[in-house]
């Protein structure tokens, strides 16, 4: 008895195995580049090390904005814009339609009433998400759609880095949150993620030589666990010691001085070197994808931005808006190949973004005669074999073709992100 069942079991699992291999496909070339470091590496190597054009000072300039401003540069209107998210179906976290009273409580707690009245100038105690409406509540167009639910919500505008510089508008009603204008993103944070700077503390804070960071998620601590530090986190250093800012009683703030290991720092800008591009662009590979900052993690527009930040070189926070940190180029009126051929020929490698509505890639140079890219995404539109539209996930920084998800079944021209892509930018 014993033997038969061995001879069963031997045949069940010799089928399985033959079943599995028959289901596989061979891809002779693959969208998704698993050989990452390679790539990286062989891709960097040939590139001209002055290719990116670096304006002095621009960075610091731009990032320390708000400090240097009496008010905020929005108009009102503009300010409140998240007010138009009232008629939209939006659900909220428990997948239920957001109400009408819902949306009134949000929009009079937002107490526009104050809006540039008294401006205070502040700066981030931690990374911090700035919201559209003063609430942690997500607001998603349909959960049951692709696309539509986790992770995008829109109540999340941004991700502020810790010691970002602030302009404060005013507070919420219940004062729990703050409006706020940083040199890239305005909009509603937590009260207890910020503290307010005088004329002493920002002659502190700016009077140093600035380190960044240039390893992802690593630990600070004051002297207890602070923040997981983000690549692209900017450090004032005193002597031997890194200035964050903490909060008194009051919400002021005063210099603290902590202690970070030079393998995870280096002064900025770094130089545009093949061995600084490699490690750099090494710690944001596998990241996540981060709605708008969600969790923690990047989308695509913060990826570009926080990669470049560590060079000195100072983009815009969203796609659209990176396009014009360089020369531009129109390619919309051209054919796949024609796409293609363009940026063989005029791309220049780790310097130019490569841009279609809503989304951003950093161009790496061409393997096996494809242009590729590196860029944080999350998915890309398949369709199965009843023509219903479904999402392969990808979620993450990944290495692509032009043209990613390609051999998956499915792929249409609907789906082909080349078909959609607009123009290039040269930095």
């Amino acid at each position: 008895m014993l033997n038969i069942f061995r001879y069963f079991a031997t045949i069940l699992a010799i089928s399985l195995l033959f079943t599995a291999c028959s289901q596989k496909k061979p891809i002779e070339k693959p969208t998704i580049f698993e050989e990452k470091q390679d790539i990286i590496e062989k891709l960097s190597k040939k590139v001209d090390d002055t290719s990116i054009y670096i304006e002095k000072d621009a960075y610091s300039n731009n990032y320390f904005k708000p400090w240097k401003q009496e008010r905020l540069s929005y108009k009102e209107l503009e300010a409140k814009w998240g007010f138009s998210y009232r008629y939209k179906k939006v659900y909220l976290e428990n997948h239920q339609l957001a109400t009408t009273e819902w949306f009134d409580k949000k929009i009079d707690n937002a107490n526009f009433e104050n809006y540039n009245k008294e401006p205070k100038k502040a700066i981030t105690l931690k990374n911090t998400n700035v919201r559209v409406l003063p609430t942690n509540s997500p607001m998603f167009y349909n959960p049951s759609l692709p696309g539509d639910g986790f992770p995008f919500d829109y109540n999340q505008n941004s991700l502020l880095k810790i010691n970002t510089p602030l302009l404060v508008s005013h507070l919420s009603k219940d004062r729990a949150w703050a409006f706020v204008e940083s040199h890239f993103v305005g909009g509603w944070v937590e009260i207890n993620s910020i503290a307010f700077v005088d004329d002493d503390f920002i002659k502190e804070f700016t009077s140093n030589d600035y380190f960044i960071a240039t390893k992802e998620k690593f630990a600070i601590y004051d002297p207890i666990f602070r923040e997981y530090i983000k690549v692209g986190t900017i450090f004032p250093k005193k002597d031997e010691s890194y200035i964050v800012a903490k909060k008194d009683d009051s919400l002021n703030a005063k210099i603290a001085y902590i202690n970070i290991e030079d393998m995870y720092v280096e002064q900025m800008p770094l130089a545009y070197t093949y061995e600084n591009r490699t490690k750099i662009l090494k710690e944001f590979i596998d990241e996540p994808y981060g709605w708008a900052g969600l969790l923690n993690n990047r989308d695509c527009s913060s990826f570009t931005q926080d990669y470049f930040s560590v060079f000195g070189k100072y983009l815009h926070r969203n796609s659209k808006a990176q396009t014009t940190n360089g020369k531009y180029y129109d390619i919309s009126q051209l054919n796949l190949d024609e796409k293609k051929e363009f940026i063989r020929k005029n791309g220049v490698p780790f310097s130019t973004l490569v841009y279609l509505k809503g989304h951003i890639m950093l161009y790496m140079g061409i393997e096996n005669n494809e242009p590729l890219v590196v860029h944080n995404v999350w998915s890309v539109k398949l369709k199965d074999k009843d023509n219903k539209e479904f999402r392969y996930i990808i979620g993450k920084t990944a290495i692509t073709t032009l043209e990613p998800a390609k051999e998956q079944e499915g792929f249409t021209q609907d789906s082909n992100i080349l078909n959609k892509v607009l123009g290039i930018t040269i930095l």
